[in-house]
């Protein structure tokens, strides 16, 4: 039988433009209900050297390091159902309030992390507004100053307003989502340019044009301090003949490397 839980998580998840895996990582040690985990972050390679065979070759450092991450968001949803006991309450209704709670929750998480990326990464030097026949020369300069921060080529992301969005579907350099992979087609993106998997978001600031980045320096954890649930309210006083859906989340968001994460926003030129 599936559970409460894994319904909202699927629901959460598909309505994420900061998908799992493709925008931020989840890699982490520890427990994350008890309130922090460990996130390893590798900030060099392994060091590669030439071996002599008569010496040996000595050891170097290890490159990865743990950065403690609180857990320090707590979202909870507890919405009452009248008209039924818990053991009562049709599978319709039921399926219909857990759908909606997996969708709140996912605009929610959606939202604050999203203003992480725009307020922990690196504003672009550029400041003015990007129109239709510039806009992938805006992005070029991003690809170019994520490589130079030596961030990898492979599973870069862009993350765009529904304006800039709209100025790439006149770019002949956009590839459009219907010659995507089917993964990244899953993934929620939308097309690809300058080696980025294109994602849109309305919930980019209003001066916000577009975030690029990697996962592997954006992290996220999130767990369940308290699984969904359909409760009996009978016991309660104020409550007759009612129940109600709950659960609790908690999460916790952070850059690793702000030099990965590129913010172009637009204004007047200082």
């Amino acid at each position: 039988m599936t559970k409460y839980s894994d319904l909202v998580l699927a629901k959460l998840r598909a309505g994420l433009a900061t998908q799992d895996n493709y925008i931020f990582n989840t890699n982490y040690e520890g427990n994350a209900a008890g309130g922090s985990v460990k996130i390893p972050v590798r900030n060099t390679e392994v060091t590669v050297s030439d071996y002599n065979s008569a010496e040996g070759l000595e050891g170097t450092p290890a490159g990865t390091t743990y950065l403690t991450l609180a857990i320090d968001n707590d979202k909870a949803v507890n919405e009452i159902i009248d008209g039924y006991d818990a053991a009562s309450v049709p599978d319709n209704i039921i399926a219909e309030r857990l759908d909606s709670a997996g969708y709140s929750m996912g605009l929610t998480i959606d939202k604050q992390s999203i203003g992480l990326l725009e307020s922990m990464g690196t504003e672009a030097v550029d400041t003015e507004q990007s129109a239709a026949n510039d806009i992938y020369t805006k992005i070029v300069a991003a690809r170019t100053t994520l490589s130079e921060a030596h961030v990898p080529t492979q599973d870069r992301w862009l993350i765009v307003s529904p304006e800039t969005y709209g100025k790439l579907l006149l770019s002949t350099e956009f590839i459009r989502e219907g010659d995507l992979s089917q993964e990244l087609v899953e993934s929620g993106a939308v097309g690809k340019v300058a080696g980025f998997a294109v994602y849109e978001s309305s919930a980019l600031a209003e001066d916000t044009e577009f975030v690029a980045g990697h996962p592997n320096w954006c992290h996220r954890v999130m767990d369940w301090k308290v699984e969904p649930t359909i409760c009996d309210l009978n016991g309660s006083a104020n409550y007759v003949g009612a129940s109600a859906v709950k659960g609790r989340m908690v999460y916790g968001l952070t850059i690793s490397k702000p030099e990965t994460v590129y913010v172009k926003k637009f204004g007047e030129q200082v």
